[in-house]
């Protein structure tokens, strides 16, 4: 469970993309980028990871932060024939603004296979949603969760994530 209140708690930015997500508080945000409060305390001295759209980015341009890997010889961690308890990652969310960029969920093996888990595009409203993904069982590399988000026109406009959490049986 990680939710930014001290630090990324091992997930990693990745090297290869255009700019980074940024541990922030609503506090210090200026007014109209981002949520009013973190999903955690609901407060505005909360944590939370947030890109948003600005002159120092071209819409297109992404940001990608990776979990630490997952091993594949925990079996539960994968949808497996027969098993009805299945990995999952929960996560809150929040994308708000007229020029939203995207939000894309990856889940990525050692090999750097990539396969989407969830793509999200343009305003999803000016509150925090809960999102549950199921985690793959294609194959037996160990594998990582990336979050890439991609800038969009508005200035103001920006993605924000808070608690993200690997079920149990991770």
């Amino acid at each position: 469970h990680c939710n930014f209140e001290f630090d990324l708690c091992g997930w990693k930015q990745d090297e290869n993309d255009d700019f980074n997500w940024h541990l922030r508080t609503s506090s210090t945000a200026k007014l109209g980028t981002g949520p009013a409060t973190d999903h955690t305390l609901q407060e505005p001295s909360g944590h939370y990871i947030f890109i948003k759209s600005s002159f120092f980015q071209l819409p297109g341009q992404k940001a990608r932060i990776s979990s630490p890997v997952l091993s594949r010889k925990n079996k539960n961690c994968k949808v497996c024939e027969g098993v009805v308890v299945a990995g999952m990652i929960i996560f809150y969310y929040h994308m708000y603004g007229a020029h939203i960029g995207s939000l894309i969920i990856y889940q990525r093996t050692t090999l750097k296979h990539e396969k989407i888990l969830l793509n999200l595009t343009g305003n999803q409203g000016n509150f925090w949603q809960r999102k549950a993904l199921t985690l793959s069982g294609d194959g037996d590399e160990d594998f990582q969760v990336v979050f890439e988000g991609i800038a969009g026109e508005g200035p103001k406009d920006g993605i924000a994530l808070d608690d993200l959490t690997f079920s149990r049986e991770c």
